[in-house]
């Protein structure tokens, strides 16, 4: 079995990172659409060593490949970093790599799981992402998961002639468990 099932959803789930999807990543790093949200995409991403970040993150990154369920189909990353185990708090990196599997509602049901586990397995109190403004799918997925606004860089970012601001995005363990909470007792 190439992917474990860590973390399990509805139609997807989170998997430790196989180093047999190098080529995969390079690719993805390489899409202007995957890598422009980033800031990244000025810079050739062109060999395994250019993605030792991905295949041999630092202590304090717990990095996933999400995997479909049918048919155990890689389609982007998502990853918990500068996670502080005193402060409990830590940012979410994300994407979806796929364009086929862009706006499909997978990258929410991702950071769900990433977030139930962040929350309520690593103790974590404050989850927080940084987002381009001009990435307005991700900043709408971001607010349909629980996010809010915590504070911008204003034209921080240089891309395609013009400056884009950075907006920070985060959630609180308690925001958290009161959406949860209201959805399921929605379903019932």
């Amino acid at each position: 079995m190439k992917y474990l099932q860590k973390m399990v959803g509805r139609r997807l789930y989170l998997s430790p990172i196989h180093a047999d999807d190098a080529e995969t990543y390079l690719k993805w790093m390489n899409d202007e659409a995957v890598a422009s949200h980033y800031g990244q995409y000025a810079w050739l991403v062109s060999s395994k060593n250019d993605l030792k970040w991905l295949l041999e993150p630092d202590s304090d990154i717990h990095r996933y490949a999400i995997v479909l369920l049918e048919g155990d189909t890689l389609i982007g990353s998502i990853s918990l970093q500068n996670i502080n185990h005193l402060h409990r708090n830590a940012f979410i990196g994300l994407f979806i790599g796929e364009a086929e599997y862009r706006g499909k509602g997978y990258g929410a049901e991702a950071i769900r799981l990433i977030l139930e586990y962040g929350f309520k397995t690593m103790n974590l109190h404050n989850i927080m992402l940084s987002v381009h403004a001009d990435n307005i799918a991700g900043i709408s997925c971001y607010k349909k998961v629980g996010f809010q606004e915590a504070g911008r860089r204003r034209e921080w970012v240089f891309k395609n002639g013009k400056y884009i601001d950075v907006i920070y995005m985060d959630l609180l363990a308690r925001e958290f468990f009161a959406t949860e909470a209201r959805k399921s007792a929605e379903q019932d």
